[in-house]
């Protein structure tokens, strides 16, 4: 780092243009073919194939890596596709450490796991670069299906739906399509507008129309969506962000964590995003990683995170904390924020230590100050305003089966949805799922109806 003191406060600008460059630059760069061939033949092609277990879309991994080792790359995307079809962005988001490549026989053994995610990458990549789309649709069945959310998991029933003939109706409160992949993700993890270019991709099956700006609750309304489509889709997140219940809280320069991911992936020019000297990032999952992280890269002097809970508790994988740490974000567990300290403007947060026992999580009486100004908020999200007549379980939607919501004839999956878990590979299995359940329920009914 220069010895030049940065500009105190929050402020736009801290870095020079190649530094943001390089900073929000691809951090994991793709595989080259040779690469990629060298990669592929460290796979031992296990019969009883481990990574497949551990991959929530269950993508027969050792048949797409001996089809890139045999120089058919496409082949290996539409492999990936068959089960994934926002292989792409998983490829380049998914926490492989703790699935595939954590379940990898070579990790066991070696400590060194085939570089599945990279792999799946390059032949994901390979089959996006190509005009053609690799599925067609099936033919029409004069059904239309309405999806709330398009996220990874409204995206992946739509597509699916697509497939299978039936016409497919996309709904989003945002801009622009993508949910979690468009907005919700580090920069650096997917650099070059890749997030829009695979929603285009995916949209090539044709047979789906895309609705932006428009939410349930405002201009949707459950009943009516149900009364005008053949069935409905619910992936709609979760909006609505937890409260932190600290004295303080109101003071200027206390954000949202996901409002400022989502303001740094939008933002055309990264050098007008203001950051502050000192930057406090309270909680301990993967959103809270990414603002630490990308604070640190927009020229912020001091990083810290702070979590409540332990290590071992955090929703971040290691792999996470030790790419935080590395980029000189400073991890503190075991501590809870008592108030937010400043007159007007926030100066500081005071914590106090956590000890977990019999009675949950309690707060000891030491506390102390981490100076700060500018505080994120990665506490949790939770649903927006829960759709009128669902049943919920907790604070999320109640689901049976393959998503089958206590409406007939509306499904609901993602996040949004009990069992979901803030991963894009688990919205797109339970996206997936619950268009095959729609198309077999609606056909079946088609055949009930013909006889």
């Amino acid at each position: 780092m220069s010895n030049t003191p940065l500009t105190p406060g929050v402020v736009a600008g801290r870095l020079s243009p190649e530094e943001y460059d390089r900073n929000f630059g691809d951090a994991y760069p793709p595989l080259d073919e040779h690469e990629a061939l060298v990669a592929a033949d460290r796979c031992y092609f296990c019969h009883d194939a481990p990574c497949i277990a551990a991959c929530p879309t269950e993508i027969d991994i050792p048949l797409f890596i001996r089809q890139i080792q045999t120089g058919m790359p496409q082949a290996a995307g539409r492999t990936i596709f068959d089960q994934n079809i926002l292989g792409g962005m998983c490829a380049r988001v998914c926490p492989t450490e703790t699935l595939c490549e954590g379940a990898c026989v070579r990790e066991a053994a070696e400590g060194k796991p085939v570089k599945i995610g990279q792999l799946q990458r390059f032949a994901t990549d390979t089959v996006m670069a190509k005009d053609a789309h690799p599925f067609r649709r099936a033919p029409a069945t004069g059904r239309v299906i309405a999806v709330v959310g398009a996220g990874p998991a409204g995206l992946a029933c739509a597509h699916r739906l697509a497939m299978h003939g039936h016409d497919v109706v996309v709904m989003d409160g945002r801009d622009k399509p993508g949910g979690l992949n468009e907005y919700g993700i580090a920069t650096y993890k997917t650099p070059g507008g890749f997030a829009q270019a695979e929603v285009e991709w995916l949209l090539r099956i044709g047979g789906i129309t895309v609705k932006t700006g428009v939410r349930l609750g405002r201009e949707l309304a459950l009943a009516e969506l149900r009364e005008d489509h053949d069935a409905v889709f619910l992936g709609i997140g979760l909006a609505g962000v937890n409260a932190l219940r600290a004295e303080g809280e109101a003071h200027d320069h206390v954000h949202d964590a996901v409002d400022f991911i989502a303001d740094l992936r939008q933002a055309t020019d990264k050098r007008r995003i203001a950051v502050g000297r000192r930057v406090v990032v309270i909680g301990g999952g993967m959103t809270a990683v990414d603002a630490a992280v990308q604070a640190k890269l927009l020229g912020a002097e001091h990083v810290t995170m702070v979590y409540r809970r332990t290590r071992e508790r955090m929703g971040a994988s290691a792999h996470e904390q030790l790419h935080a740490v590395s980029k000189g974000v400073q991890i503190i567990t075991g501590a809870a924020p008592v108030r937010i300290l400043g007159d007007g403007a926030v100066t500081g947060v005071e914590f106090a230590y956590t000890a977990e026992g019999k009675q949950g999580l309690t707060t000891a009486g030491e506390s102390f100050v981490v100076p700060a100004d500018q505080v994120f908020k990665a506490i949790g999200q939770k649903l927006e305003a829960a759709p009128g007549g669902l049943d919920l379980d907790g604070a999320k939607i109640a689901v049976t089966g393959p998503g089958r919501t206590s409406l007939a004839g509306v499904w609901a999956g993602g996040d949004c949805a009990i069992g979901g878990d803030d991963l894009t590979v688990t919205a797109v299995k339970e996206g997936r799922d619950a268009a095959e359940d729609i198309h077999a329920t609606l056909m079946g009914a088609a055949t009930v109806a013909a006889q």
